[in-house]
């Protein structure tokens, strides 16, 4: 049996390729939108992709598994498991795949993959239509050597059953979808020690609130070290499992239904073209959204008025699903322009349903703006002792964009606290009589905050150098703060 995992580091995303080499067939798994990778690894080992699947609707990146099944011929295996709503609705539609390309999955059926066996087992909770395969390699064995557990089990964690009630806005289900899921653990927890597993997502997704960096995992390993493993009861369960997950990003709900729907087939990434440096003002002016990549600091040193900094580094896809709606009229500013590094911001994008770049422009059409005579904005960057002597005054607000979980273990005296995410929602409620001074807790998620309120026309925006981090370095009142050593883990 041949095994490939693939690991997309921006939405820490994993996904699969097992083959048989007797044979030559081979099965992807979970895949996203960069399906290359799929087939050109399927071609240097020789083999064929014939099946596709994946283990539930996806809400944190567009499937890549129609395109793949598409393009390769193989046949596309998706859940048939859950309610009504969470039908796959693309079977048979016309758009690429017959009726005979597709097979419907249902708990306790099997998938021949020339000697290795797949085995679908029913797991919801943390979606009604989930499923986990259970991987035999036939020429070997005839008990499953490992589990494809996608959002079910994590390495010391479990998929969270809150997406459907706070990011999908089914509302009233996530105690129901936790209870699923605990009742889904037990019966997972039945099997062998030794069974692997295979997860479909590492540290740094927001599908889980402890994920380990760690690979893989054992069953036996995660019965004794996982948390979900080791409480008593089911009432206690959910309330473990619904507290402290992190806010679910705006574009999960829209990722749900296109991923329900039909992803659009794209046929390979596309460049945008290049814009004429002297365009980007009026570009602004017209109301587009334009969004300068560079570094935070370098951006706060001198920027074109009106555009957003969200800068291009391991945050960059999380942000954007946040801050860029899917249908916008959008153009990027990159400090690298080489077609090699607007491709790689173009899959980024397009992973998380992002299609609609318009153009991009070099770092030298912020260099005309001021040749022209234009000042650049700044954003000005304060210390912590500075802040706190201006805090003594009334026409100062901090605000802390951080998440509910980071902000209830200690903030900033005083400080209005709206997450990173919903500040354009909430904008409402910052005061533009008063200079307002954002604030994270190192400084990056503040400097894109800054560039919003900006963006929404607040005249006096500081940025607080350092976060949070900095603020208690110097020795200075936290608010509510709680002994790290008196919080249980989870």
């Amino acid at each position: 049996m041949f095994l490939k995992r693939f690991f997309e580091p921006s939405i820490a995303q994993s996904s699969y390729l097992i083959g048989c080499a007797r044979t030559g067939e081979s099965i992807v798994i979970d895949a996203n939108r960069d399906i290359e990778q799929y087939t050109e690894a399927a071609d240097r080992e020789g083999l064929r992709i014939t099946h596709v699947t994946e283990t539930h609707i996806h809400a944190d990146f567009v499937s890549g598994s129609r395109e793949l099944a598409r393009r390769t011929g193989a046949r596309l295996l998706l859940s048939d498991e859950g309610d009504a709503d969470w039908k796959y609705q693309f079977v048979g539609d016309g758009s690429g795949l017959s009726n005979e390309h597709y097979q419907l999955l249902h708990d306790g059926d099997r998938i021949a993959v020339g000697s290795v066996c797949l085995d679908v087992m029913h797991t919801p909770g943390h979606t009604p239509e989930h499923v986990t395969f259970l991987i035999t390699d036939g020429a070997a064995a005839d008990k499953p050597i490992a589990a494809v557990t996608g959002d079910f089990i994590f390495v010391g964690d479990v998929g969270r059953p809150d997406l459907l009630e706070r990011a999908a806005h089914y509302a009233g289900t996530m105690e129901a979808s936790a209870r699923t899921l605990w009742r889904s653990l037990q019966k997972f927890a039945t099997l062998d020690d030794w069974l692997q597993l295979w997860p479909g997502h590492g540290a740094g997704s927001a599908c889980g609130k402890g994920i380990s960096a760690i690979p893989s995992s054992t069953l036996g390993y995660e019965r004794r070290f996982n948390w979900a493993f080791s409480v008593k009861t089911e009432d206690e369960f959910v309330e473990r499992v619904l507290a402290g997950q992190p806010e679910p990003p705006k574009y999960f709900a829209s990722m749900k239904r296109i991923n329900k729907e039909g992803p659009a087939i794209l046929g390979g990434f596309h460049l945008p073209p290049r814009q004429p440096d002297e365009a980007l003002e009026a570009r602004v002016a017209g109301g587009a959204m334009v969004i300068d990549t560079r570094p935070a600091a370098v951006y706060a040193s001198g920027h074109v008025a009106g555009t957003i900094n969200i800068p291009l580094n391991s945050s960059f896809v999380t942000w954007a699903g946040w801050l860029i709606p899917a249908t916008a009229d959008a153009y990027l500013i990159l400090g690298d322009e080489s077609a090699a590094a607007v491709r790689e911001v173009m899959r980024l994008l397009s992973l998380i349903g992002i299609d609609s770049v318009r153009g991009y422009f070099g770092a030298l059409a912020i260099e005309r703006v001021r040749v022209k005579g234009r000042p650049l904005k700044a954003i000005v960057q304060v210390s912590p002792t500075e802040l706190a002597l201006d805090l003594q005054y009334s026409d100062t607000v901090v605000l802390d964009v951080r998440g509910a979980s980071e902000w209830e273990a200690g903030h900033l005296p005083g400080a209005l606290h709206i997450p990173l995410g919903y500040l354009v929602d909430r904008v409402h409620q910052i005061p533009r009589t008063k200079t307002v001074v954002t604030q994270c807790q190192s400084g990056a998620r503040s400097s894109i905050a800054a560039s919003l309120l900006e963006h929404q026309g607040f005249k006096q925006v500081l940025n607080l150098n350092g976060g949070l981090a900095a603020w208690r370095a110097a020795g200075l009142p936290i608010e509510g703060e709680v002994d790290a050593t008196q919080v249980p883990r989870s």
